[in-house]
């Protein structure tokens, strides 16, 4: 009896590595799930962060749209900002959403770093976020004019990561 409680720990520990091998070894952290590609753009509804009664998220989306999740205490977020404030200035609609943040904070922030958005809606609590299939900003989302995701980065654009999404949401890929 003595010997299979000493054997026992190994046979357990033999078993752990065995399936952090199998499994645990071949997931690439790169990839990103993306749930919502090809699917409707959910019609959450939140409050703007200019004031008024809770707006759709799918009321925002006039043509081709990028909706970009963000808030202001996040570094990628600040870093992609002079981006989104070119993509802006080119004509593209960005819609943005503050991701678990004081509205004060978020008009603090789009004050001083200035504003790319159509319509910022305020996911006080996050929950629409993660609905959305956000695993942390920046993430932004291509939608079409139809409000379908057709496609998702997650992290800092780039100005091809931009291209693409654009592309994507005019349907020119």
């Amino acid at each position: 009896m003595k010997r299979w409680i000493a054997v026992l720990p190994l046979a357990v520990l033999g078993l752990l590595a065995v399936l952090f091998a199998t499994f645990g070894l071949h997931h690439d952290p790169h990839v990103v799930p993306a749930a919502l590609v090809g699917k409707p753009l959910p019609a959450y509804a939140l409050p703007p962060l200019k004031g008024g009664p809770d707006q759709p998220l799918t009321g925002q989306i006039k043509g081709p749209t990028l909706v970009n999740v963000f808030f202001s205490t996040c570094a990628p977020c600040v870093e992609e900002h002079p981006a989104l404030m070119a993509l802006q200035s080119q004509g593209v609609r960005i819609v943005g959403v503050a991701y678990k943040e004081d509205p004060d904070r978020t008009r603090a922030y789009l004050e001083r770093m200035g504003d790319p958005f159509a319509a910022v809606l305020v996911d006080r609590d996050g929950r629409a976020s993660i609905d959305l299939g956000v695993s942390g900003a920046p993430e932004t989302f291509a939608v079409n004019a139809a409000g379908q995701v057709v496609a998702k980065h997650s992290g800092l654009l780039s100005p091809a990561d931009a291209d693409s999404l654009i592309r994507a949401a005019s349907g020119t890929r």
